[in-house]
Parts: structure tokens; C-alpha cells; sequence
């Protein structure tokens, strides 16, 4: 249907601007207008409400000239697929790496991203997550203040961009997951408050006004959101999403959003005979988000484990300052590890309060757990990457533990060779006013942390974008190398050995020592042993394991009732009830072997 239609409910008389020609729309009852007459590929056209605008089409599928320009209709039948088998693998099975578009490459487009499906395929990534791609103001940034949601951002390729990657990555065997945000609009270009009733002044976000799910005209809000999930999910052929900070989306509906959103994509998915997921970031801890509907859950398949990574990165690092001051004892990690969130009703000293419900029912799947992500790299002051705070050993310590863990793995762009760039917050707001906003609340927020505001890079400031990009000659150079071997030989024994097969967290145990600085994680099948100190020492261990299946350094020893480990090590073992067919891997049992020659299997520039 090629003819244009906007909900305005509120509004006396819409016009359609067809390329600076007026055209009166006719009400179609609930607020929808339409008329104009049929637009063909490639037109451009906005609307006016009451005399106002021109102004964007609140569902635009592309956004040529910026959020500010007028939206060009777009005939998604023009596109050839080539994915017409495509599977996406499970997300019991998955190994996932966050890519930011704009820094994944020096060009900063979709189709650039292409060239480096190889590398991730030979990794062993099996999902590409993106960071938002929705029409965003100016030509970089994050992309969490989208505000034309259902258009791919004009300087990474625009539609027919998105669509050319996504195809590739099918083609490669690479599932691709996308970050939408239905928390909040971006201040710039955000002109859905012209149309209708899109947001609510009974709650708020720390980032924007809060979207008008359950007040007054909310209906067609809802089904504004859902419609856009729907649309990346088929006409852009993406595998799953990932919601950002739904905690932040209010609903008192007694259905939520949530739940709503995740019957229709499981309708969708069975009208489309593809595999469909759903990940929730959530700051609340509260397993009602991956419950299934008919026990009262909402039914999303999975969500981000904070507590994981909050445990773990300041068990690596030391460090205690903000939520951090929650964590830091081994027995974090290890409650981590076995219960899925550490807070499950226990008190919180940075929220002074109890926090969170178990959710020890639950398999690990149901988890997303990391070392790095955009979040926990890009708020910080400077943008340290895991690489800048932690040495070799303990990085490949913090490896093997995010990918021998009972959850679904993830890597940050770049993390898997230890990349040297920092990820910092950049924006490139056109509005002075905004620009300036932006780049003062950044040093407000760190000062408070005991930073220099004369530290904190400028968000606006072109070069703390370019300092964000990747730099891929360093996969030429140690120690990078070997972190990147380190990480393929990690996923090569998660993907092949039975053990992984398993993620009951009431199968997993864990222990260890906070003086001496050894952790110890037992899956039925496999043990993991590190030492996290700066010497080497005996790792008790209470069952005799089988062999080495992968160590990070040299040294290490079998002994009665224990493994002797070089400083900061790692080393992965055969537990005794384990598969025998196991010992049959074609694995490294010390040290990594070194990476192949260029132009056999890794890419290279």
C-alpha cells in the first residue's frame, strides 16, 4: 500500500507536502488520516498538522537528509534477498559481538562491516548484535537518541545499506540481533509531540520524556512500538532484538508492553517460519521479564547480566567505586555463577535497599553475561577499554570465564584481540544550545566521581569520535595476537565440547579464596581454575580432574588434590563424569597456537 497515512488525533486538518505541493489528508476515524494520492519510490514527502511544518513522517522509512529533512517513501519489495533458507542458530548455542557501526571500520557504514565478516565467523561469533541504527541527529553517535525509529541512519548506508549487511551476514552463517530503544526519543528532531500524545508527563527518564504507554491515546502508542519491532524483525531480516533499559519503559497496564511485544513476535515468527529473540537490558533483577506468559512472565527469551559483569569486573580490576561498591568478594562471581543474579532479595549498599528476586530456576541461556560492553566501557570517564585496566593474563583469565560461564556470551567490538582504542561518548549535536548541554551534564556526571572535568573528553568534539574506531593493524602485533588465538581456542571448546550443552545453574558450582586470589567453577564435565594473583601458586581442587583441555600460560601441573598455576592463569579441565570422546578435540592443552598466516582465515587490511 502505497499511499500515506499519519496518526493525529488530536489535530483539525493534516496536509501532505509532496515535494512542496499541498495535499489535504481525510480522517479515517481514531486519528488516522490518509489521502494524498499514491507515492512512488524514492519520493520525497512530510506532513503539516494545523498549519504546522512540514515535519517527518513519525513512521519515515529513510531519513536522506537528516532527521530534520523530509522522508523518502520506500518500496521494501525492491530489495533482492538471498537468505531465503536462513536459520538463525539458537540462543542456548550463541556466542554474540556488539558492534558499533560508526567505529567497527574507518569508513563507519554497514556495507563496510562486510570485509570483516570473516574474521567473526572464523572467531566463532555466531550472532552480531548492532548498537542502534535508527535515524539519529548529526552524522555519528551512539544511536540511543533516535527519534525517526523506523528509518536506518542515513550516514551508515540508510536502508539499502542495512539490508546489504544483514544479507551478508545470513550468507556467512552470522545471526544478526539489533538494539532499539523504546524508553525515550532523542530532544533533537523529535517531532512525534506534533502528531499525537506519544509521551506522558505522569512518569520520567533520566534521558527524555517517558513514552505514553498505558495514559490517555495510548493504544496507537503501543502500536506505534510494536509496529516498529515488527518491522526490523521483517523487513530488514532481523534475527532478534535487544530492548534497551526496560526498566525505564512504564506500563501499569495490567499487560505489558513487554509481554505484548513478545506474543506478537512469536506470532511473527511462526507466519515467517524464522527464528526470533528477544534480549532485555534490566536493571532490575526481576526473572518476572523471562518467566514465560503463562506462568505470568512477559516471555522475553533472555537479558543482559549485569550482576555478572559487575562481579566479575571488579573482582579483575579491584575496583569499588559507584554500583561497583556492591561487588568485589569471589563470592559475588560465584554466587553470580550459580543463582544467575547475585542481588536476589539481598541488600544493596549502593541502592540502600534489598534488590532483585532469584531467578536460580532459570537456565543460563537465559542470560547474557560479559566482560566489555558499550555501557560499562563508554561511561566511563575516558573510555578505558577491559585492555587498558587489566594485564595479559588477567584478560585472558576474564576471557575464559565470560566464555566457560553457564550463560550466552558476548564480546564487545574489538575485545577479542585486546583492543588499544578507547570507546568514549561521542555526539554530534547541530543545536549549539544542545551541543553545549550535552558536554556540560558529561563533566557534572564525573566530577562527581572525583574526576578532572578537564579530563572528560568533549562528546562533540569530532576527534573523540575518531579515537572510538577500531585500528585492525593491531591484530599484526602482540600481545593481540595471541589474545585473539586465545579467544577462538575459548569458543572452539564451547561450541565443541558436551559440557557446554548443559546450563543449569544448579549444576554449576563455585568457590574460592579472597586472601590468596583463586577461583575455582565446576559444570558437570569441566572444571575452571584460576589464579588471579600475581604469583603462581596450587589451586586446591575437590575432585582429581581428567586432562588439560585449554590453558592461558605455560607451567601448569596436575598434583593429588590440586593444579599448580602460573600468575594470573587460567586453565580449563576434564572433569571425571565428562563424555570420553571428549579427549578426541584437536585442542592446544598449554599454549596457544599462534594465529595462521595472513589471507588463511584472518582478515587483515
Amino acid at each position: 500500500m502505497n499511499i500515506p497515512r499519519v496518526w493525529a488525533p488530536h489535530a483539525h486538518q493534516v496536509d501532505l507536502d509532496c515535494q512542496g505541493e499541498r495535499r489535504p489528508l481525510k480522517p479515517l476515524g481514531d486519528g488516522w488520516w490518509s489521502g494524498g494520492g499514491p507515492l512512488t519510490h524514492g519520493t520525497d514527502y512530510a506532513f503539516l498538522v494545523d498549519g504546522e511544518g512540514p515535519f517527518p513522517d513519525p513512521r519515515s522509512p529513510w531519513q536522506p537528509q537528516g532527521v530534520h529533512g523530509p522522508s523518502r517513501w520506500l518500496d521494501h519489495d525492491r530489495f533482492t534477498w538471498h537468505d531465503t533458507a536462513w536459520q538463525a542458530p539458537p540462543l542456548a548455542s550463541a556466542v554474540i559481538q556488539e558492534i558499533h557501526v560508526g567505529t567497527y571500520t574507518p569508513e563507519g557504514t554497514f556495507e563496510a562491516i562486510i570485509p570483516r565478516l570473516d574474521h567473526l565467523r572464523d572467531l566463532g561469533i555466531t550472532h552480531v548484535e548492532l548498537m542502534p541504527v535508527a535515524a539519529f541527529p548529526g552524522r555519528h553517535g551512539w544511536g540511543y537518541d533516535g527519534v525517526a525509529l523506523f528509518a536506518p541512519h542515513a550516514p551508515y548506508g540508510g536502508p539499502e545499506g542495512l539490508k546489504r549487511l544483514v544479507d551478508a551476514c545470513h550468507g556467512k552463517g552470522l545471526a544478526v540481533l539489533l538494539d532499539v530503544v523504546y524508553n525515550h526519543l532523542g530532544p533533537s528532531g523529535n517531532y512525534l509531540g506534533h502528531f499525537g500524545p506519544y509521551f506522558t508527563d505522569a512518569y520520567q527518564t533520566p534521558w527524555g520524556q517517558a513514552v505514553n504507554l498505558d495514559r490517555a491515546d495510548s493504544p496507537q502508542v503501543r502500536r506505534f512500538f510494536l509496529d516498529n519491532a515488527l518491522h526490523w524483525l521483517e523487513h530488514y531480516h532481523i534475527d532478534g532484538l535487544r530492548i534497551d533499559a526496560v526498566h525505564a519503559i512504564i506500563d501499569t497496564s495490567a499487560t505489558h508492553f513487554l509481554e505484548t511485544l513478545a506474543e506478537e513476535v512469536e506470532r511473527l515468527q511462526a507466519r515467517l517460519g524464522r527464528h526470533l529473540t528477544l534480549i532485555a537490558e534490566s536493571d532490575l533483577n526481576d526473572p518476572r521479564i523471562l518467566r514465560p506468559r503463562a506462568v505470568g512472565g512477559y516471555g522475553l527469551d533472555a537479558q543482559w547480566n549485569e550482576d555478572f559483569h559487575h562481579a566479575l569486573h571488579a573482582a579483575l580490576t579491584g575496583e569499588r567505586q559507584g554500583y561497583y561498591e556492591d561487588f568485589g568478594d569471589l563470592a559475588h562471581l560465584s554466587r553470580a555463577v550459580t543463582r544467575g543474579f547475585c542481588y536476589a532479595g539481598d541488600y544493596s549498599r549502593y541502592r540502600r535497599r534489598h534488590h532483585g528476586r532469584s531467578a536460580a530456576d532459570l537456565p543460563g541461556h537465559c542470560f547474557v553475561g560479559c566482560l566489555q560492553n558499550h555501557d560499562q566501557i563508554g561511561n566511563r570517564a575516558v573510555g578505558d577499554r577491559s585492555s587498558r585496566l587489566l594485564s595479559t593474563g588477567l584478560l585472558q583469565v576474564g576471557a575464559a570465564i565470560v566464555l566457560t560461564a553457564p550463560f550466552v556470551p558476548m564480546l564487545f567490538q574489538g575485545e577479542e584481540w585486546g583492543a588499544g582504542t578507547p570507546f568514549l561518548y561521542f555526539t554530534d549535536h547541530q543545536e549549539p544550545e544542545l551541543a553545549e548541554a550535552v558536554r556540560e551534564g558529561r563533566r557534572r556526571e564525573f566530577a562527581a566521581f572525583g574526576w578532572d572535568p578537564e579530563q572528560v573528553p568533549d562528546p562533540q568534539a569530532p576527534e573523540t569520535f575518531q579515537r572510538s574506531r577500531l585500528e585492525w593493524d593491531e591484530l599484526d602485533r602482540e600481545p593481540h595476537r595471541e589474545l585473539l588465538q586465545w579467544h577462538r581456542n575459548l569458543i572452539h571448546l564451547r561450541r565443541h565440547h558436551p559440557a557446554f550443552a548443559d546450563d543449569r545453574l544448579d549444576r554449576v558450582t563455585a568457590r574460592g579464596d579472597e586472601q590468596a586470589r583463586w577461583w575455582v567453577m565446576s559444570r558437570p564435565g569441566i572444571v575452571v581454575a584460576c589464579n588471579l594473583a600475581p604469583s603462581g601458586q596450587r589451586v586446591p581442587l575437590t575432585q582429581q580432574p581428567g586432562e588439560i583441555l585449554l590453558a592461558s600460560a605455560p607451567g601448569v601441573s596436575l598434583e593429588a588434590g590440586g593444579v599448580q598455576l602460573p600468575a594470573e592463569s587460567v586453565v580449563i579441565l576434564e572433569a571425571p563424569d565428562s563424555d570420553p570422546d571428549c579427549s578426541l578435540l584437536s585442542l592446544p592443552t598449554l599454549t596457544p597456537t599462534p594465529l595462521p598466516p595472513a589471507g588463511e582465515g584472518l582478515h587483515t587490511p
